[in-house]
C-alpha cells in the first residue's frame, strides 16, 4: 500500500521552494505525492530577483482539488502559499467537504509581490479560516512575530511564548523555527503541543537564508504523518531531513541557494 500526501501551495519556478520542493520531499520520504497549484511565482532576474506573483483562478484551485480528492482517498495535506483571500476561501471550503486526519499549515503570510492592501486582507483569512484548522503549523521567525504579536523574538523563552500564543489561535501543534536570524550558533526551534515546549537545536550550517527550507520542513512532517508517525516523531524527522537538504544545497545563478531534498545522508 502506498502513503499518499497532498499539498496545496503555490509554484516557484526555479524549483527551489513551493510545490516543487514538496513533492520532491514526498517523494523522497516515500510517499505518492498529490499538488494543487494555487499560484505561480516566478522571480525577475533582470529586478534583482524580485517576485511576480500570478494567482490562478479559484475556480481553477477548486477544479484541481475536487480532481484530487476524487481520484484519491486523500486525509493528511499541507498548505502552502494560498495567495489571495478568494483562494482561502475556496480552499477553506474544500477542507471542510471531508474529514481530515492531519492538516499541516506552513503560514505564508505576506505574499512578496503583491499590493500591501491585498497581503494584509491575505494575512486576515488564513488566520480566521486555515490556521485554526491545522494540526501543526510551522511559522518561521517573522511569522512567530507576527501571528504573536510579538516585537522581539531574541531568546528561547520568547520562541516558547510566542509558539504558546499561536496555539491560542486554534492549532494543535505549533512549530516555531529560530532559523538564520536567531541570535546564536545553533538553529533553534521550538515544538509546542499545547501543553509542553520541546526545544530542537542543530548547529546552523552557514549564516545565509536558503530557499525551500520552510516548505521542505513542513512537507516532511506531512510525509512523516501520512506515513503513521507521531507529531513529535515526524518534527524531528523534518528538521534533520531539513538541515541535511541544507548542508547539501543547491547552487545556481540565483543569489540564494537552495534546499537539496535528495541529500545522501537525509533520513528516510
Amino acid at each position: 500500500m502506498v502513503d499518499l500526501a497532498y499539498v496545496i501551495a503555490g509554484s516557484e519556478a526555479t524549483g527551489g521552494a513551493g510545490l516543487q520542493a514538496d513533492l520532491r520531499t514526498f517523494q523522497q520520504l516515500g510517499t505518492y505525492g498529490i499538488g494543487t497549484v494555487t499560484c505561480i511565482v516566478s522571480f525577475d532576474p533582470k529586478a534583482n530577483w524580485a517576485h511576480r506573483f500570478v494567482p490562478v483562478e479559484p475556480q481553477v484551485v477548486a477544479d484541481q482539488i475536487e480532481a484530487a480528492t476524487s481520484a484519491y482517498d486523500l486525509d493528511v495535506v499541507k498548505i502552502g502559499m494560498l495567495g489571495t483571500p478568494a483562494t482561502i476561501d475556496v480552499v477553506a471550503d474544500a477542507l471542510a467537504r471531508q474529514p481530515w486526519r492531519h492538516i499541516v499549515v506552513d503560514p505564508v503570510l505576506i505574499c512578496k509581490g503583491q499590493e500591501p492592501g491585498a497581503a494584509l486582507d491575505t494575512d486576515t483569512a488564513l488566520r480566521r479560516q486555515i490556521l485554526t484548522l491545522a494540526t501543526v503549523t510551522t511559522p518561521n521567525l517573522f511569522e512567530a512575530r507576527t501571528l504573536s504579536g510579538m516585537d522581539d523574538l531574541n531568546t528561547v523563552d520568547d520562541l516558547v511564548e510566542a509558539a504558546r500564543r499561536i496555539a491560542d489561535l486554534g492549532p494543535r501543534y505549533v512549530v516555531v523555527k529560530g532559523g538564520v536570524e536567531f541570535p546564536g550558533d545553533d538553529a533553534v526551534d521550538v515544538l509546542f503541543d499545547g501543553t509542553d515546549a520541546e526545544i530542537l537545536r542543530t548547529p546552523k550550517v552557514g549564516h545565509a537564508r536558503v530557499a525551500g527550507a520552510g516548505c521542505t520542513l513542513a512537507a516532511a512532517i506531512t510525509a512523516a504523518l501520512a506515513k503513521g508517525s507521531e507529531v513529535s516523531d515526524a518534527v524531528r524527522l523534518a528538521k534533520d531531513f531539513t538541515t541535511a537538504g541544507i548542508v547539501d544545497r543547491v547552487s545556481g545563478n540565483t543569489p540564494f541557494d537552495a534546499v537539496w531534498q535528495g541529500a545522501s545522508d537525509a533520513p528516510r
